[in-house]
């Protein structure tokens, strides 16, 4: 009798083959394929932006330097004639003859070739010095115009020290002149010394122009008035050797007092 066993086996194993087969086929279902990633358009760097241009900063604009005003020429010999401030180079004093007196009251101004003085003050003594030199022998010369009362003194000052003294030519409205020593007192007051005095025909009174000049040489003090000399002295008392120069106008009791000077000039002798 023949052994079927192993040909049983096969044909099992077929049956279930095909059966499983069938079983797929069966049900219908479609594979799923699956999703395709979605391509995405490359993304660009976004473009970086150019920062608004600004504009060229201005060339620095260079602006040329004002000049300072020149500084007034210092002159040993010379004519001032106010055509300008007076510079640094005067000095001011003032003297009272009175308790009232009040030199607040006194205007002195340079301009448009006038040192006009002003006085609204009785008994002041007013002096400018020129500080910028000191002189041993000198002469110094003013033209002057009287313009109020008659009742005034035009100075002129040479060998001024002010911790010693000065020689002081004084010559009134009224035709009458002096010469002075003013001493400069231990406590800064001044006192006056007469070292001579007269009068003169040459003075033009009243509202009038007169031009005084003084001469320091040596020992001898000399006054000339109007061209015309009044009186030249030895003065041995004081000796005064040297010193700046200056210029005054006085008042006295009666008012106004108004003095218009041309020129002051300063020479040698």
């Amino acid at each position: 009798m023949k052994n079927f066993r192993p040909l049983v086996l096969f044909a099992v194993f077929v049956l279930v083959i095909g059966l499983a087969c069938s079983a797929v086929s069966s049900s219908g279902d479609t594979p799923t394929q699956p999703a395709q990633p979605q391509q995405q358009e490359p993304v660009q760097p976004p473009t970086a932006v150019e920062p608004p241009t600004q504009p060229p900063a201005p060339e620095p604009t260079t602006v040329p330097d004002t000049p300072e005003p020149a500084a007034p020429e210092v002159q040993k010999f010379y004519t001032e004639e106010f055509d300008q401030p007076l510079s640094g180079y005067w000095d001011t004093l003032t003297v009272t003859g009175s308790d009232s007196a009040d030199p607040d009251k006194v205007t002195v101004q340079a301009s448009n070739g006038n040192l006009s003085w002003d006085f609204e003050s009785k008994y002041v003594y007013y002096y400018l010095f020129y500080n910028a030199y000191t002189y041993d022998d000198v002469e110094i010369s003013v033209r002057a115009d009287n313009r109020g009362k008659n009742n005034n003194s035009i100075s002129l000052i040479c060998r001024y020290d002010p911790e010693v003294g000065w020689y002081e030519f004084n010559i009134a409205n009224n035709g009458l002149y002096n010469i002075l020593y003013g001493e400069v007192t231990s406590d800064g007051s001044i006192g006056y010394y007469t070292i001579t005095d007269g009068g003169s025909n040459a003075i033009k009174q009243g509202k009038d122009v007169n031009e005084y000049s003084i001469s320091c040489k040596g020992d001898k003090l000399t006054l000339t008035i109007n061209g015309k000399e009044a009186n030249s002295i030895s003065e041995k008392k004081y000796s005064l050797r040297e010193g700046q120069v200056g210029v005054s106008v006085s008042s006295f009791d009666v008012l106004p007092i108004q003095i218009d000077m041309d020129w002051f000039k300063i020479s040698e002798p």
